[in-house]
C-alpha cells in the first residue's frame, strides 16, 4: 500500500482548456489515476484553481506550474506514505499548502493526488471506489440509499450565451425504481422537452452540460413551462415521478446591491426576489432550489428557507457553502439551508468533502455531489462519492461524453449491488 510514485500531466477538460491528471503508483504496482473539473460559474469561497498564467499556452489557463509543484512539491512528501490512510495523506498536503484556499499548491493539485491515491488504494484492495471510501472514513452501508439523477435540461446564466438569466432547470426523477429507471424516465422527459422547445422554434443545441441551450426565450419562467409540457406529456406525473429542480447561480445576476434579470427587466432586492421565486413555487412541480441568492446575502436565504418549507422545497446551498465546513456550519447553526451540494473541487481533498457530507447528513440534509459546468472530464469519483455517503441526488448533464459517463457508472454500481 505505500505510494512508489506520483505523476501529473496536463490534459483537456471539455470546455477544451487544460486540467490535471495524475497516475499515482503503490509498491505493490496497483495504480490509480483520477483528473479534476473546473467550473465556468463558480463560487468566491472556493478552494482555489491555480493556472500558469502564461498568456503563450491557452491564453493562460495552462496547469504545467501545477503539475509541476505536485512532482516537486508533494511527491517526495508522500512518497513511502500508506495509500490506506486517506485522511493522512490529506492532512500532509493540506499542510505543505498551509493557506486557507489552497492558494500555494492549488485546490486543482491537491485534489488530483487526493483522488488518484484514492483509486490507487482501492485498486489495491480490488474493491469497487465507493467502498474503499466507506471503509476508509467509516462511513455505514448505504447500500439501499442509491442517488437518484438531477438531469439538467435548460441551461443558461455563465453556461450557455443568450438564454436565461437563471443558471439551470433540472429533472428530477424521483421515483423508487432506482436510479436505473429514473434516468431512463428522465431522459425520456429530456426527448420529449426537444420537441416541446422545437414547437416554439427555439433552438435545441446543448451548451456547456449537455443541456439545451435555447437563445431567444422570453422570460425565466418560460422554461418551467416548457419543462412541466415535457412531462405530461411524456406520461409521468408532475411532482411523482418527474419533478423540477432550478438552480439560479443568482451570485451571477447580482450587481450593484440589486438582483438583475435581464430578460424579464426587472431589478430586485433580496425580499422581491424571493416573493418572485414563491410565484414559481405556488405554480410548478419544484421540489428542490438551488443558490437562488448570492453567495453572501445570508439573512437572505434564511428567509427563503422558511419560505420553501411551506411549499415542502429542498432549498440547497451551492455557492453559498462551497462544500466548505466552516460555512457549512454556519448555514446550519443559521437555519439557511436544509441540503447542500457537494463538489469535490470545491473543498479541494476527498477527506473534507466526506466530512462536509459526514457534517450535513448528521444534520440531516440530503447531499447532492454534482459535475462541474466549465471544464468536466471523464473521471466518475463523484459518483462513488455519492454512493458511498448516502447522497439523495447526483446532479450531471444529460448528454456529452463526460456527462452520461457519470449515469453509466451509477447504473453500474446499481447492477452490482443488486446482482
Amino acid at each position: 500500500m505505500k505510494i512508489k510514485s506520483i505523476k501529473a500531466n496536463e490534459i483537456l477538460a471539455s470546455g477544451g482548456y487544460p486540467t490535471i491528471e495524475v497516475v499515482v503508483s503503490l509498491e505493490s504496482d496497483a495504480v490509480g489515476k483520477a483528473s479534476v473539473p473546473y467550473g465556468a460559474s463558480a463560487g468566491s469561497h472556493e478552494a482555489s484553481v491555480l493556472v500558469d498564467g502564461d498568456k503563450s499556452r491557452y491564453g493562460g489557463r495552462g496547469v504545467l506550474s501545477v503539475c509541476k509543484k505536485i512532482e516537486e512539491t508533494i511527491t517526495p512528501e508522500l512518497i513511502g506514505m500508506d495509500a490506506n490512510d486517506q485522511r493522512a495523506i490529506d492532512n500532509k498536503m493540506i499542510g505543505l499548502d498551509g493557506t486557507e484556499n489552497k492558494a500555494a499548491l492549488g485546490g486543482n493539485g491537491i485534489l488530483a493526488v487526493s483522488l488518484a491515491v484514492a483509486h490507487a488504494a482501492a485498486n489495491e484492495k480490488q474493491v469497487p471506489l465507493y467502498q474503499h471510501i466507506r471503509e476508509v472514513f467509516g462511513l455505514n452501508d448505504e447500500t439501499d440509499a442509491l442517488p437518484n439523477p438531477m438531469i439538467v435540461a435548460i441551461e443558461g446564466g455563465k453556461h450557455a450565451h443568450e438564454t436565461t438569466d437563471l443558471q439551470e432547470y433540472c429533472l428530477l426523477s424521483i421515483s423508487d425504481a432506482g436510479p436505473t429507471e429514473n434516468i431512463r424516465k428522465g431522459l425520456e422527459t429530456y426527448h420529449e422537452l426537444q420537441k416541446v422547445l422545437e414547437e416554439q422554434g427555439l433552438s435545441t443545441n446543448v451548451g456547456n452540460e449537455g443541456a439545451f441551450a435555447p437563445n431567444g426565450i422570453t422570460t425565466n419562467e418560460k422554461p418551467l413551462e416548457y419543462i412541466l409540457s415535457a412531462i405530461e406529456r411524456t406520461g409521468y406525473k408532475p411532482g411523482e415521478d418527474i419533478a423540477i429542480s432550478i438552480d439560479a447561480a443568482a451570485s451571477e445576476f447580482f450587481m450593484d446591491g440589486k438582483y438583475n434579470l435581464s430578460i424579464d427587466n426587472k431589478q430586485l432586492d433580496s425580499n422581491e426576489l424571493i416573493a418572485y421565486y414563491e410565484s414559481w413555487l405556488q405554480k410548478y412541480p419544484i421540489k428542490t432550489i438551488e443558490d437562488m441568492l448570492g453567495e453572501d446575502d445570508w439573512d437572505a436565504w434564511v428567509k427563503l428557507t422558511e419560505v420553501a418549507k411551506k411549499y415542502n422545497v429542498e432549498n440547497i446551498g451551492d455557492d453559498l457553502t462551497v462544500t466548505n465546513l466552516k460555512r457549512l456550519q454556519k448555514a446550519i447553526d443559521m437555519k439557511a439551508i436544509t441540503s447542500i451540494l457537494i463538489k469535490l473541487n470545491q473543498a479541494g481533498s476527498l477527506s473534507e468533502t466526506v466530512d462536509a457530507c459526514i457534517l450535513a447528513k448528521e444534520n440531516d440534509m440530503i447531499t447532492v455531489p454534482s459535475h462541474r459546468g466549465g471544464g468536466e472530464t471523464n473521471d466518475t469519483s463523484m459518483v462513488d462519492l455519492a454512493v458511498a455517503v448516502g447522497s439523495g441526488y447526483i446532479k450531471v448533464g444529460p448528454t456529452r461524453g463526460e456527462r452520461v459517463c457519470k449515469y453509466n457508472r451509477l447504473m453500474e454500481i446499481e447492477r452490482m449491488l443488486r446482482s
